[in-house]
């Protein structure tokens, strides 16, 4: 079988191709994890499943009224994809609750 400049075009074109397809199949598979609680970047930011369960000394922010009404998903950075849970783009790869909260909680605009 001889290879042609035509041929290599088409197959590395081909090949090339499928690279998106990956990406999105491998965002996929890193998007089921859940976050835990004692993930280092969780605890940095005062990651809770439960909002309830905010340290409000330690995190003022989700304390008062108004923190009361602070949940993961009516935050800006929240994006639902399964029941109770999505994605966040403060934690990449992995799927938060959506009745949880962060410090880094936002109102949608």
């Amino acid at each position: 079988m001889s290879y042609n400049r035509r041929k290599f075009l088409s197959v590395t074109a081909g090949g090339l191709a499928t690279i998106p397809l990956l990406s999105i199949t491998t965002q996929t598979a890193w998007a089921a994890d859940k976050l835990a609680g004692n993930d280092p970047m969780a605890m940095a930011l005062g990651y809770f499943e439960d909002a309830a369960k905010t340290d409000t000394t330690k995190f003022p922010k989700r304390a008062g009224a108004e923190g009361e009404k602070q949940f993961c998903d009516n935050c800006a950075q929240y994006k639902v994809t399964e029941e109770g849970w999505g994605t966040c783009a403060i934690f990449p790869g992995k799927l938060v609750a959506g009745r949880g909260w962060c410090n880094v909680w936002v109102p949608i605009p």
